[in-house]
């Protein structure tokens, strides 16, 4: 399982370094050829253009070595979209719902939060879905793109391998608050995490912006000084409490 898990995002890696390397090589051929054959065959030097016509092997050349590269290509694209329809056992569920304009992320015991608190090392399995238009789930650093889709279910899985905060983002033009449509990927250790999932208590935790995020009041109260619908909410007390 774990190989599988590696292979995951250094396949996508590998993958994406493939198609640039493949696009760079044969613009700089492209180029060169190019160039030479401005040079060596101008009109000036070649007033009447040669007759190609008959050339068997090149023409041969010119489809087969171009159709084996795209194959290699397809190959590579293919291992990499396999691993990641394929779950590994044993991994945590959580339900993504998608609103205008805000993630909510519900887990097994039914805790729910705006943020996506995971366990580090356990492989994540998200069912996502939208309540009203489009929207896309992406993780850049676990090269997780997934789009959330009005009256049907889509799924993807990703690996949190390290403790650290990792962005959340729409890339499905949604609206109005299409840009303000981000969250976190918290990974945590396992204590951490256990202390989160039975208890609600995490160092840092802020109740009151996930409640702000889980029933989608950014869509019209922005934070950080954005314009919105209404009021900019940004530094208003949860409850008494101290928390933003």
């Amino acid at each position: 399982m774990n190989d599988q898990i590696l292979n995951a995002v250094h396949q996508v890696d590998r993958t994406l370094l493939l198609t640039i390397g493949v696009a760079i090589f044969f613009l700089g051929l492209i180029l060169l050829v190019l160039v030479v054959f401005v040079l060596r065959f101008r009109h000036t030097k070649n007033p009447v253009a040669s007759d190609i016509r008959g050339h068997n092997w090149l023409e041969a050349a010119w489809v087969i070595i171009p159709s084996l590269i795209v194959l290699v290509m397809f190959y590579s694209g293919w291992q990499s979209y396999s691993i990641l329809q394929r779950p590994p056992g044993g991994a945590m569920e959580v339900a993504v719902t998608a609103r205008q304009w805000s993630w909510t992320f519900t887990y097994e015991n039914q805790r729910q939060s705006g943020v996506l608190y995971v366990l580090e090392n356990r492989p994540v399995r998200l069912t996502i879905e939208s309540v009203d238009v489009i929207h896309s789930f992406f993780a850049p650093a676990f090269r997780l793109k997934r789009d959330a889709v009005p009256g049907m279910k889509t799924y993807a899985w990703f690996l949190p391998d390290k403790v650290g905060e990792y962005d959340v983002l729409c890339t499905e033009y949604c609206g109005t608050g299409h840009s303000a449509m981000v969250t976190r990927i918290v990974v945590l250790p396992e204590e951490a995490f256990r202390a989160w999932y039975e208890h609600g208590t995490i160092a840092r935790a802020t109740p009151g912006l996930d409640t702000f995020t889980r029933y989608g009041c950014i869509g019209c109260h922005p934070l950080g000084g954005r314009t919105g619908a209404g009021p900019d909410l940004s530094g208003v007390r949860h409850g008494g409490a101290g928390d933003d």
